[in-house]
């Protein structure tokens, strides 16, 4: 592909262009840069991309898109652009025959559920045959292959290939988790969803967007920009649904548990091996059993559900569909034990999923305690780690508190900042070890019959990030080396 030609594909309202190139391939990073590649200089929120063309130009480049062209080579093919991050996703997905056209995409906001949803949705969409691949948190699954997420929601370049790679791979639909970064960021720029779906609003990612406010902005972007023939699935329970509604120009689906919707899902029971609830849309009722646990999770079927509805699919196939085995990743896992006690790694990493999950974990263990091993994130938003404290102490009987990703922070800093939440009494029942793997096995030496461990935070990571090392950690494996320990196996 010509230089030029991908500037016309793109729809890029460009400034000044000179030269010609042979364009094969785009890249953000430099060091991604081959010959050949067209250079997209951005600025991130750490780094200014026009800073490293130069080693583009090095790397082989035959191209490169820029605010500021007195930094390029005159011998370089070069356009400009006014704001290239926002610009990224369409130039790539415009290289890439706008593979997301060709797909059926359902882009998933909020601040917990979104990686249930999805996983929920495939679910359902390969339960009536539809291949989909998904984008979120815990992977990127293409349908030919998975790979670790470095971010819930990969930049527009990235996302370009993954929608082009999951479409050669047999897929008809993309499932993807849509972070308010990436909203804010123009990540998703592009993209074109058939459905969006909003699950819920809480506090997170203040380190961020400063406040709830800035943060609801950011997400209410992905409703904003979807079509007259694109459909809304929204959580009518949220404080911040009806703003979403109104921001809809096209067809809305409303779910919940409380207030007046379209799909409605009432509990009946909750027990170890499942859940049984009734969906009810639109006159239609169904009562089904799902292995997903917790209210959290009857919301998370209604938005799967409320999606597929909107796809065009039948109430009583996407009903059936929510009674196949779901399983997601670090959410309430459980690890083996011959005990008499279960130990669960969950995901939850703020004080509204954390509140969610151990409510849950005390309908499933009316006789013994709730011993939780938690910690907070450093480089994150500070704000929560109290309320995760108070949340922790108001509904576990043991309290181990240590590290969970420290980043640049000090570990003992954040775990101080931690325990401040606690109340007198809540500190004399807490327990500190800063090092997690310690913290873990001390929390299952300390179960008894009919107790239930839960480790929360990370949930499907595999590693730990200290200082600037990201060293393997993942909380299943060194549950289940401590448990084997204490079992003598």
């Amino acid at each position: 592909m010509l230089f030029s030609e991908l500037l016309e594909a793109s729809g890029a309202p460009v400034k000044s262009h000179r030269g010609e190139a042979a364009v094969e391939g785009v890249a953000l990073d430099s060091r991604q840069c081959r010959k050949g590649s067209c250079m997209i200089a951005a600025k991130g929120e750490t780094t200014d991309g026009h800073a490293f063309i130069r080693q583009a130009v090095a790397a082989g480049a035959s191209a490169i898109i820029c605010q500021d062209d007195s930094l390029t080579d005159p011998d370089v093919a070069c356009a400009v652009l006014d704001d290239t991050r926002a610009w990224a996703g369409p130039i790539a997905q415009a290289f890439h025959g706008w593979p997301s056209r060709r797909l059926t995409t359902i882009g998933i906001t909020g601040t917990k559920g979104k990686s249930t949803t999805a996983y929920i949705l495939r679910s359902i969409l390969t339960h009536v045959g539809r291949k989909a691949a998904v984008l979120g948190t815990i992977e990127y699954n293409t349908g030919g292959r998975s790979i670790p997420a470095p971010n819930t929601t990969p930049d527009g370049v990235q996302l370009a290939s993954l929608c082009a790679e999951s479409l050669n791979a047999g897929c008809t639909h993309l499932v993807m988790e849509v972070s308010s970064h990436a909203l804010d960021q123009h990540r998703v720029a592009g993209m074109e969803f058939n459905v969006g779906v909003f699950t819920n609003l809480s506090g997170d990612h203040m380190d961020y967007h400063k406040n709830a406010d800035a943060y609801f902005a950011a997400k209410r972007k992905l409703f904003e920009g979807l079509s007259p023939s694109s459909v809304g699935v929204i959580n009518v329970d949220d404080d911040r649904a009806a703003s979403l509604v109104r921001a809809v120009c096209g067809r809305v689906i409303t779910y919940g548990i409380r207030g007046q919707c379209d799909l409605r899902a009432q509990i009946e029971r909750i027990d170890s091996s499942g859940m049984r609830m009734a969906l009810c849309m639109q006159g239609e009722r169904r009562v089904i059993r799902t292995s997903l646990l917790g209210t959290h999770n009857a919301y998370n079927c209604l938005a799967a559900a409320g999606a597929a509805v909107a796809l065009g699919l039948g109430f009583e196939a996407v009903a059936e569909a929510l009674e196949q085995d779901i399983k997601v990743p670090g959410r309430l896992e459980s690890v083996e034990t011959h005990a008499g006690f279960r130990v669960l790694v969950d995901y939850a990493h703020t004080d509204d999923s954390l509140r969610n999950v151990l409510s849950l974990t005390r309908e499933l263990c009316a006789k013994g305690r709730i011993i939780v091993v938690f910690g907070c994130g450093g480089d994150r938003d500070r704000t929560k780690r109290p309320r995760m404290a108070r949340v922790a102490e108001e509904l576990a009987d043991v309290l181990v508190v240590t590290s969970d990703n420290p980043r640049t922070e000090s570990p003992q800093s954040i775990i101080d900042e931690v325990v401040g939440g606690f109340t007198p009494q809540g500190r004399r029942k807490a327990i500190v070890e800063i090092d997690r793997r310690s913290a873990i096995a001390l929390a299952v030496n300390e179960a008894r019959e009919g107790d239930i461990v839960l480790i929360a935070g990370k949930g499907h990571e595999t590693y730990q990030i200290i200082g600037a090392a990201r060293e393997h950690f993942d909380d299943r494996e060194v549950a289940a080396q401590a448990v084997a320990a204490r079992e003598g196996v």
